[in-house]
């Protein structure tokens, strides 16, 4: 039986002011990397209310919704975890309590990325009440640490959990319009050795930092030159952070390191980025050591998982049921063509496409630039549209393939 897309987004926009205080709700709960647990709970009781078929909540902490029990696996992912506030003088509003009026929604998360994940319930909530159900099971995932090491959840659910869906909808933040792809990235550190002395008579060391500098000067010229993708876009390099090791502000730095943020586009490696700062003249003469960082912070629940800091570039082909099936579910509810483009930043998408091929594809609300930002907002409007595209889509997708 085809869906009727006006009965769809007229429960939708029904269940706005329910979406909007759920949101609001998980705007008010702090849930920066590996303390998620109360937003955590808040979301499995939001799930009960709406009449999700099956509800767990697993070691590492992810929340995981089930509706229907079909062969087929459609996975719907947002990340409840957020970033710090920063700087409380750029903000206008408490970041928890937040504001909202008829149009947006103020507050840490609010784009990125817990708007995704009150859209989703409520989609739930749509595929109930109206009978949307067919030989497909529904997993919506709140999955955490994303913001400390995105995909590592994806990672554990993949590998420990044996979770392997047909589909993955990343919900991360796309201004409504179709992502179906996005840049990879690593995290690297360089570091240079010295000796130390008294800053008195720096010739009896051998500064650290001094070495360092030419090498900064090489990487800014290497970030330049890095490959570039036509869809994707091009791969860069900046350094993030610098440290140094001295025995007192009058010594010679005996240890200096920085880490450089490094964004891979299609077709660039892990190793192929290393070699090429390992390859940079002044790395050479200053024998310096390029490694990648790893990242082994134990979730709330206190599991340890750890991984290399590595995150793949992946594209999703735009003839791919998957992104078809996106595409034919945005023109039967809205009646014009989706715009369909690719992330700036990165997703979970790079453990579920870019590690383990799984199809991979974005809709989300929000928008990519209050990532981050101070006065982070959503729209009302997006959270209606996202809720009616998650209720159509394994309809969709189950008629497409």
């Amino acid at each position: 039986m085809k869906p009727d897309y006006r009965e769809i987004l007229k429960k939708a926009e029904e269940y706005k002011p329910r979406m909007s205080k759920f949101l609001r709700d998980m705007i008010a709960i702090p849930s920066e990397s590996c303390d998620e647990k109360d937003v955590v709970l808040r979301i499995k009781q939001e799930m009960e209310l709406v009449g999700f078929d099956w509800i767990e909540i697993d070691p590492m902490g992810n929340i995981l919704g089930y509706i229907g029990k079909g062969k087929t696996l459609i996975a719907m992912d947002a990340h409840i975890d957020t970033v710090g506030v920063g700087n409380m003088e750029n903000w206008d509003y408490d970041p928890y309590e937040g504001y909202e009026d008829d149009e947006i929604i103020v507050g840490r998360g609010a784009s990125d990325q817990k708007g995704g994940m009150a859209s989703m319930v409520y989609a739930g909530k749509i595929i109930k009440d109206l009978g949307l159900e067919d030989d497909y099971t529904l997993l919506v995932t709140g999955t955490v640490q994303e913001e400390d090491c995105d995909g590592l959840c994806w990672q554990y659910l993949i590998e420990q959990s044996k979770i392997r869906p047909d589909l993955v909808v990343s919900t991360e933040p796309t201004s409504c319009r179709i992502y179906r792809g996005q840049r990879g990235r690593m995290e690297i550190k360089v570091e240079t050795s010295g000796v130390s002395c008294h800053g008195s008579a720096p010739e009896r060391g051998d500064n650290a930092i001094f070495k360092m500098g030419p090498i900064l000067n090489d990487l800014q010229e290497l970030n330049q030159k890095l490959k570039n993708d036509d869809f994707l876009g091009k791969g860069t390099l900046t350094v993030s952070e610098i440290f140094f090791s001295s025995p007192s502000r009058c010594a010679v730095a005996d240890g200096c390191s920085i880490s450089i943020d490094r964004r891979l586009t299609l077709g660039e490696t892990w190793e192929g980025a290393l070699d090429e700062i390992r390859e940079l003249t002044s790395v050479k003469e200053f024998k310096a050591v390029v490694s990648m960082y790893n990242y082994d912070k134990p979730a709330y629940t206190g599991l340890v998982y750890p991984s290399e800091a590595y995150f793949p570039a992946w594209v999703l082909n735009e003839d791919h049921d998957a992104c078809v099936s996106l595409v034919s579910a945005y023109r039967e509810l809205f009646n014009k063509d989706p715009v369909v483009d690719k992330w700036t930043f990165s997703t979970n998408g790079v453990s579920i496409m870019g590690r383990f091929g799984i199809p991979c594809i974005g809709f989300g609300p929000g928008h990519e630039d209050q990532a981050h930002a101070p006065n982070e907002k959503t729209w009302k409007k997006e959270l209606v549209e996202a809720a009616a595209m998650y209720a159509a889509i394994p309809s969709m997708y189950m008629k497409t393939t």
